[in-house]
């Protein structure tokens, strides 16, 4: 009697992934690289388990360039959605840490591979991660993978400290004002040039806010083209690299580049900066009078705002449009006018005014609106007595009467144009009348 044949044992097909990486870019872009060498191991370990049902998928998923000291790996997110959508059986590597480098990240793949019922498989290192003796021998080798990329990071971080001790430049964009020659930091006389008249103008103003319109009026630009503004200014008069110095933690040493600053002109610098940004502010406001600060306006309705320069000891103020701050010089007809000359047409033109009958009789009525016994004779010496005490206010009073008086100035091609307030005459007249503003003089 015969026996019946065998059933033949049905092997379950296993779908094999195979992933490579490595760290630098160097070498990528030979004709066999060292991608190329892990695939080729990794397919040929496949190749020797095809009895056992082992076959490549067609995806490849290589990472070139790219530390295992991340999950963020193109080609490895795009393995992750494969195993999420059950297209992978088997992971295989050369090595385990070409998966990754930490710990803690391979402990997320892990629990990616297992929950989707997917195994692990080291060329180079025989286990996998379906046994408990697989998952402790991988741990320790993870271990060691993680310390050794601690203890290189460690080497690195010691080497840039001993470098700029040495006061070596180590990358990075350079400070305004610097080329990068050969490694190293050389002067840039043309960017030098503002540098120098940045710090030498922050000693006259003392005010990075002003400094950074006067900065945006001459078309000053950082090196990648961006907007200088008051925190990159800052930054610029803090950076001790422009004495010659290069900083590391805190500390600072001697470099190898050559100063734009003079040490000097530096300390003083930082005198005016350990000072309190609102007293600066104060003292630039007192120091520069506007009269007609939030008053004046250009053709185009935007506002025109103070600012000041100097020049030895002389004081130059000004009034420059917005239009002009904010885009650039000839955006707008009438960019800016000296602080003196407009400010004195629109005094004089208020004293014009105190003279003209139609004014006195206005004022007179609302004066009478809080006071009866006001006549329009008083209105008209009230009037005419501001006009010789002007010249012996204070500039803050006179600040404060303008504000009072006018109401909005216009400025064009053609000359001003100003609405005044007829309730700030009669209060105007009121306070000459009982003596006040006398007092303020």
């Amino acid at each position: 009697m015969t026996k019946p044949p065998e059933k033949s044992k049905v092997v379950r097909k296993l779908r094999c992934a195979v992933y490579t990486r490595k760290s630098s870019e160097e070498g990528l872009e030979q004709e066999f690289n060292s991608l190329h060498a892990q695939r080729e191991a990794c397919e040929a370990f496949i190749a020797s388990q095809r009895s056992e049902g082992w076959v490549l998928v067609r995806d490849q998923y290589d990472d070139g360039g790219i530390s295992g000291g991340t999950l963020d790996r193109p080609s490895l997110r795009r393995l992750l959605e494969d195993i999420e959508d059950g297209l992978v059986d088997v992971v295989v590597v050369y090595k385990i840490d070409r998966l990754s480098r930490s710990l803690a990240d391979f402990a997320k793949l892990v629990e990616v591979f297992d929950r989707n019922g997917v195994t692990f498989v080291s060329v180079t290192q025989s286990f996998n991660t379906t046994t408990s003796m697989g998952r402790l021998t991988l741990n320790i080798l993870l271990s060691f993978a993680q310390f050794e990329r601690e203890v290189t990071a460690e080497r690195i971080r010691d080497k840039v400290a001993a470098s700029r001790k040495k006061g070596m430049w180590m990358g990075g964009v350079p400070p305004y004002g610097y080329r990068v020659e050969n490694r190293k930091l050389v002067v840039d006389e043309e960017c030098a040039a503002h540098v120098r008249w940045i710090f030498a103008r922050f000693l006259e103003i003392g005010s990075c806010t002003e400094l950074a319109r006067e900065v945006g009026t001459r078309g000053l630009r950082t090196p990648r083209g961006n907007r200088i503004d008051k925190k990159y200014i800052y930054r610029m008069l803090s950076n001790r690299a422009y004495i010659g110095e290069a900083v590391h933690k805190g500390d600072s040493y001697p470099g190898e580049h050559d100063a734009i600053i003079d040490p000097e002109i530096w300390e003083r610098v930082h005198a005016i900066l350990q000072e309190s940004p609102r007293k600066r502010a104060a003292r630039t406001r007192a120091d520069t009078p506007a009269l007609l600060k939030g008053l004046l306006f250009g053709p185009d309705g935007a506002a025109f705002s103070p600012t000041h320069t100097r020049k030895g000891d002389r004081l130059y103020r000004y009034y420059v449009s917005q239009t002009v701050l904010k885009h650039s010089a000839g955006s707008c007809p009438v960019g800016r006018v000296p602080a003196g000359e407009i400010e004195g047409a629109v005094i004089d033109q208020l004293r014009a005014v105190f003279r003209q009958p139609e004014i006195v009789a206005g004022t007179w009525k609302a004066a009478r609106a809080h006071a009866d016994d006001v006549t329009e004779a008083d209105a008209r010496a009230a009037l005419q007595q501001l006009d010789p005490l002007w010249d012996e206010l204070f500039p803050a009073e006179q600040a404060r009467i303008v504000t009072l008086l006018v109401e909005r100035v216009d400025i064009g091609t053609n000359g001003l144009n100003f609405r005044l307030r007829m309730d700030g005459l009669g209060g105007l007249a009121r306070e000459m009348l009982s003596g006040s503003i006398g007092a303020a003089a």
